[in-house]
């Protein structure tokens, strides 16, 4: 029997329209109402010769606010460069909405650092990673 689709990449037309996203979305919006699309959250910190020293790259989409990245370079940790960044991130997130944050960190890198900033673990994966585990962690920001 002949199959009648074909599997394949995506055209670069599709890719730069987001037309997978927007089916997506007409789907959700059927269910939850319309809501924003995603809105990046991006700062980096640069010393005085310009060199990145820290920077944050997440998004607010359906009202919450993903951090993806959050990197400060090792001889400028303890600094509260880390704080300053989780803390700017979070407020332009409220601004464009987010009520929440949540993010994903594994054991080794800074899980502690954010159980300080008032996130807590919400569930984690066992054996991520060579035997360590991925924490996912939230926080209101309400």
């Amino acid at each position: 029997m002949a199959s009648s689709f074909t599997f394949a990449p995506p055209s670069l037309e599709d890719l730069q329209a987001g037309t997978l996203g927007k089916h997506m979305r007409e789907f959700n919006y059927r269910t939850v109402g319309e809501y924003p699309q995603v809105q990046p959250v991006r700062l980096d910190v640069r010393d005085l010769d310009g060199r990145l020293v820290a920077g944050i790259r997440s998004y607010v989409f359906v009202y919450w606010l993903q951090t993806d990245v959050l990197w400060v370079a090792e001889d400028q940790r303890g600094k509260g460069l880390g704080a300053r960044l989780l803390g700017m991130a979070e407020a332009q997130g409220k601004a464009l909405g987010a009520r929440n944050a949540k993010l994903e960190t594994f054991e080794w890198q800074a899980r502690d650092f954010y159980l300080k900033q008032g996130y807590g673990e919400y569930a984690r994966i066992d054996d991520y990673i060579q035997g360590q585990y991925l924490a996912l962690m939230r926080k209101p920001l309400e």
